[in-house]
């Protein structure tokens, strides 16, 4: 049990009902999960305010409320407390309840709109491999040095984010690294948490059913370098340009990349290859198993945050050459008769012209590109015509299909992709809604040396519709049909 004043501790409390020095068992924000001596933090979501739970969680067993709005009717022996934003009051408990773990380690939030999963992981095994014992927040796995947990969310909330830096103390972990989503710095979750380094890799078009412009999402992404010390990093990329506004009001001490621009870390691109990278990085040459410009931009970013960590350059180069691909992230098979199909998370225009860019630059043109690609339901509706023309223009053919429709139509959401087509990629464009029927088409309209990228979902190996989540894994499903094409 904890003490209720201890875990208050730095929190900005308006009025408090009731006594501090009580002992509670633990904290919680969704009134299902409250248990005796607990503390309830009603929050107001999305989808529901939870002060509207106030009465069932105590009805539970609550022995502390924290709330923004004080209730008019109050319960002999519960402790009511008013904070301003019961979002930042709840990150910074967490941090109290737990022994503050952030500070224990050294944390190295990674944020966004492409490359976080890729950079974030490549670091996990970059500082395994240099043998420490390391953590991992991101959006396909969770890793507490060499155990694996399931991902739900890219920043999980503050209670689950503090609880695995907890267990990430005392497994003895040294370095974690952890992606940070524009939802998750909006809703506060990483208040509270010590982060003794930031990495921004690009913003683009995404998000904007959530922030409603563009500038609101890049202010909330500002935000996160904006609160970090003095004594932390701010590693940014300066072939986006707004990586120096993410260093405009920061206290961290200021580093740069870029692959074109003049900057601290500075890569050149010798080879570009499907067999990988030939880099030459601050003068020093390196080859990498990793495909593209943009894990090129992925991993200068890698090799600045591992130098500002301590490594040594030299063996953080010989570790970086052995680095390998994430899960769903230009993901590639090669069948017998010579048709590479390659698997990308790719979901917005600007990472889905990125991949794209990346294959026409490599290929020698004598091949066919087949492109499926479709789009999320209940997000963003205003990027879905631009990927229908970025695809239409640097694909030879294209397969428009669904995502996660969620609770929309499918058939709609291909129509709004199919608006951003020009008349001229018409004859280029097919739509079938069902994701795997796509697939397999994409690869009975492949012949040898031709390549298939199928995008959007990436490392997912589910497929949401009407609610409910089908076990649906694109790599798996490609390589498959690849091989009965063999047969």
């Amino acid at each position: 049990m904890s003490l209720l004043k201890d875990i208050l501790y730095k929190v900005a409390i308006d009025t408090v009902v009731g006594p501090t020095n009580v002992r509670v068992n633990n904290i919680a924000f969704d009134s299902r999960q409250i248990e005796l001596n607990d503390v309830f933090v009603a929050i107001s979501g999305t989808v529901a305010d939870g002060h509207g739970f106030i009465e069932t969680a105590v009805n539970k067993g609550a022995l502390v409320i924290v709330c923004e709005h004080m209730p008019e009717q109050r319960v002999n022996g519960v402790t009511y407390i008013q904070v301003a934003d019961s979002k930042v009051a709840l990150a910074v408990m967490a941090s109290n309840f737990y022994q503050n773990p952030s500070e224990n380690l050294k944390l190295v939030g990674v944020t966004g709109t492409n490359g976080k999963t890729t950079i974030a992981t490549l670091l996990y095994q970059l500082f395994k491999a240099a043998g420490y014992k390391v953590g991992l927040l991101s959006t396909v796995k969770i890793l507490i040095d060499n155990t694996e947990y399931p991902a739900t969310h890219t920043t999980p909330d503050s209670l689950t984010i503090n609880s695995y830096l907890s267990m990430m103390n005392e497994a003895g972990v040294e370095f974690c690294f952890m992606e940070v989503s524009s939802h998750g710095i909006h809703q506060k979750r990483t208040e509270g948490l010590h982060f003794v380094g930031g990495v921004f890799t690009n913003l683009s078009h995404d998000h904007l059913d959530y922030h409603n412009t563009f500038a609101e999402y890049r202010d909330v992404k500002k935000t996160f370098f904006d609160q970090l010390p003095k004594t932390a990093f701010a590693l940014v990329n300066v072939d986006d340009k707004n990586g120096e506004v993410m260093l405009q009001n920061t206290k961290a001490q200021k580093y740069t990349y870029a692959l074109k621009n003049y900057a601290d870390y500075k890569a050149q691109i010798l080879e570009n290859q499907f067999t990988g990278l030939l880099l030459k990085i601050n003068d020093n040459e390196v080859w990498s198993r990793l495909i593209g410009h943009f894990n090129a931009s992925n991993l200068l970013a890698i090799y600045g945050v591992a130098e500002l960590l301590g490594l040594e350059k030299v063996e953080t180069l010989r570790l970086i050459s052995g680095l390998e691909s994430v899960s769903g992230r230009f993901q590639y098979v090669i069948s017998d008769s010579k048709i590479t199909a390659i698997v990308d998370y790719a979901h917005t225009p600007d990472a889905l012209q990125n991949v794209l860019e990346t294959i026409n630059s490599i290929r020698t043109k004598n091949e066919d590109l087949i492109t499926v690609v479709g789009c999320g339901g209940n997000r963003d509706k205003t990027k879905r015509p631009k990927m229908g023309h970025i695809a239409s223009v640097l694909s030879t053919k294209v397969v428009f299909t669904s995502d996660n429709p969620r609770n929309e139509d499918a058939e709609v959401i291909i129509e709004e992709i199919e608006k951003g087509v020009e008349p001229i990629n018409f004859k280029k464009t097919m739509s079938i809604s069902d994701r795997r029927q796509a697939i397999k088409t994409a690869c009975q309209l492949a012949q040898a040396n031709d390549i298939i990228l199928i995008a959007g979902k990436g490392h997912e190996t589910y497929q949401e519709i009407k609610g409910e989540r089908f076990d649906f894994n694109d790599f798996e499903i490609v390589k498959d049909y690849l091989k009965q094409l063999e047969k």
